[in-house]
């Protein structure tokens, strides 16, 4: 049986554009993950010349890893006023508590939204707020759960004070937690960022807490599921008008 050529040019458009679907749908790995995706990779290459059983297993944590250090491009809302979620997770917490010390945003105590991170979301990490890194605090500490009120105080962690133009300072903490061992920064102090712009990551599995100024409208619940640089988190001032987007 013979196929003409139309027929094979029409076969190798739809692959094609079935491919481009497929690629379209799986995220980018971030630059900081491809050392643990390789070394997965290398370790499960071991296991199958041990025993084939081990070499799948190997081959599923590869897969995990590079799902893990996956790097999504997001949709940020980008009127001015807007808090956007930092991390991908569940809201564990808000509250109201005296922000650690190292951030200097005084005594008095602030609202504190708190997302967990567990080993199955996405760790970049994107800016709350669009404004200056005015300081960069890094503590180190314990590793013990980053669900715990406690791991605030406890757990090494890495902050970021943010100056908005108009809107008040707010801060922002990675939390290491049981897993976790290697916080990551991409900025500097002194550096302007955007709402929504990468600025770190923390290595399987943690915890994010922002810190916002006084009298901030919160618009999520604890338990609500959270989307590093879409979810809104706040509003500075209090008001839901017309939103404008960025791609990133």
């Amino acid at each position: 049986m013979s196929i003409d050529r139309q027929t094979l040019l029409s076969v190798a458009k739809s692959i094609r554009s079935g491919a481009k679907s497929v690629r379209a749908q799986i995220s980018p790995i971030h630059p900081k993950g491809y050392p643990f995706v390789g070394g997965f990779a290398v370790v499960s290459l071991i296991l199958f010349w041990i025993w084939t059983p081990l070499g799948w297993i190997g081959t599923l944590l590869t897969v995990w890893c590079a799902l893990f250090f996956r790097n999504p491009a997001r949709v940020t809302p980008i009127r001015e006023g807007l808090v956007v979620a930092p991390a991908d997770g569940r809201i564990s917490m808000i509250t109201q508590v005296v922000p650690p010390f190292e951030l200097e945003l005084g005594e008095q105590p602030l609202v504190r939204i708190s997302i967990f991170m567990s080993v199955f979301n996405c760790h970049v990490n994107r800016s709350p707020v669009a404004g200056r890194i005015e300081r960069i605090a890094y503590r180190p500490g314990k590793f013990i759960n980053a669900e715990l009120d406690k791991a605030s105080e406890d757990n090494e962690r890495n902050s970021l004070v943010i100056s908005t133009p108009n809107n008040g300072t707010v801060g922002v903490t990675q939390i290491a937690g049981l897993v976790a061992r290697r916080i990551v920064s991409f900025v500097h102090e002194g550096q302007t960022i955007e709402a929504g712009e990468r600025f770190g990551l923390i290595r399987f599995g943690s915890r994010l807490d922002v810190f916002l100024p006084e009298g901030t409208q919160v618009l999520v619940s604890e338990g609500q599921t959270a989307i590093a640089g879409e979810t809104v988190l706040a509003d500075f001032k209090q008001e839901d008008g017309v939103r404008t987007y960025r791609s990133s």
